[in-house]
């Protein structure tokens, strides 16, 4: 039985590829969808489909509804929610996949360190796992298929 599952968090190191690497050493039948991972297309996607906009405000709000378009259907035909909070990014993003996730009632792992501990708080209460690490959250998975 496949599970598919979203991988909500920044685009900007490799954590999917080491989550990824983990479930398939441990054999997990998992399908990952997330955002768009191509930085320069998530941000022009908008200019890409309307054409060139009068400004940066417009430019961004253009690319944000196409990216909402698309993570919201990820985000709905997913069967659990993977979202990592890490020290190096600003995670407005991955606070607001979470969300949504919550509010479709979708299974969330939630991963931070200790150090966001505080301001994740409220999120982390109502995650159904929090834990620190990638091995933390493959273990969950694997859990799942016992």
């Amino acid at each position: 039985m496949t599970l598919s599952v979203y991988l909500a968090g920044q685009i900007h190191d490799d954590w999917r590829k080491q989550l990824k690497a983990k479930a398939i050493e441990k054999n997990l039948q998992i399908e990952f969808t997330g955002p768009q991972e191509e930085h320069d297309l998530s941000d022009d996607i908008g200019e890409k489909v309307l054409g060139e906009q009068p400004n940066k405000v417009v430019h961004d709000d253009a690319a944000s509804g196409i990216n909402n378009f698309r993570t919201e259907i990820m985000l709905k035909n997913a069967d659990a929610v993977i979202a990592l909070f890490g020290d190096s990014y600003k995670q407005w993003n991955t606070a607001m996949d979470a969300g949504i996730a919550i509010g479709l009632g979708k299974p969330l792992i939630l991963i931070r360190p200790e150090n966001l501990v505080h301001p994740l708080k409220e999120l982390s209460n109502k995650a159904h796992v929090t834990v620190e690490t990638i091995d933390q959250a493959i273990q969950v998975l694997e859990y799942y298929y016992k």
